[in-house]
């Protein structure tokens, strides 16, 4: 297994049966790690698990709502026990939100369910994993965030504040976790093109963004407004966002934390 990019290492996936969740653990067992993904669904988790096991691959799954602290804490404790500890953590997990409101029509509830689902999942699944990680054996936690943390158009409050703090999140806990030799580094991808076709949420999401255009979802991704809205003119793949995902986890990536990894296509430049 040597000369792989993360051979030996222990690696958490949350929403490891999603789309990015799925992809990402593909290619961090290929590149050697032992991976457990957890999620709520367990006919994805056991989708990918086959796809990681006809490879050759280690996976384990685990039915786990992220929202539950106790029960995401519980996994984490038999993940360490298990492998003698987590090297490796990334949240996938998804929360549907409104994209498309402005302020005059959007309520309270709509504004909120962004910033308090993806943040309490991101606090809870970070606080579970960072106790085992790190000391004499590196750690690294990965975030997902998205362009709207720095785009400003309208209609995504609670989108863009939510992204926003992922990405403040992550910066802070890396100051936090560097004396304990834990890294943190954000991922800011762009809506991957693929997505939809993997059972991305994003299908829904974007729907009536789409309609508006007069266009269908795939149409938006492909050739619409956001792959125009990007430096590229097109929009980032699966494939992309989970090979970046497992160099960051990497030891040659050992020099990062504390900072975004801009894989939108060039939606903005910081």
């Amino acid at each position: 297994m040597s000369g792989l990019l993360l051979s030996d290492k222990n690696a958490v996936v949350y929403g490891g049966g999603g789309a990015i969740g799925g992809a990402v653990a593909r290619v961090f067992a290929r590149e050697g790690a032992r991976v457990f993904i957890a999620g709520r669904t367990q006919a994805k988790l056991d989708a990918v698990a086959r796809d990681i096991a006809a490879t050759g691959g280690t996976v384990e799954t685990a039915h786990v709502d992220v929202l539950d602290q106790r029960a995401v804490e519980k996994h984490a404790d038999a993940v360490a026990a298990t492998a003698g500890g987590i090297d490796i953590a990334l949240n996938a997990v998804s929360v549907m939100h409104d994209q498309g409101t402005s302020l005059a029509d959007l309520s309270l509830e709509e504004f909120m369910r962004p910033v308090d689902g993806f943040l309490r999942m991101l606090f809870i699944t970070s606080k579970a994993v960072a106790r085992h990680m790190g000391r004499e054996r590196p750690g690294v936690i990965l975030t997902l965030s998205e362009p709207g943390s720095k785009l400003a158009v309208g209609g995504i409050l609670g989108h863009s504040v939510s992204a926003a703090g992922k990405e403040a999140f992550s910066r802070v806990l890396a100051a936090e976790l560097a004396p304990r030799n834990i890294r943190v580094v954000g991922i800011r991808p762009h809506a991957a093109v693929d997505a939809p076709a993997a059972g991305s949420y994003t299908e829904d999401l974007f729907r009536k963004t789409a309609a508006a255009a007069g266009q269908s979802v795939q149409e938006l991704l492909e050739g619409g407004g956001m792959a125009q809205g990007t430096l590229l003119k097109r929009l980032p793949t699966l494939s992309e966002i989970a090979e970046t995902a497992a160099f960051l986890a990497s030891d040659r990536a050992g020099a990062m934390t504390g900072t975004i990894a801009n894989l939108s296509a060039g939606a903005l430049v910081d």
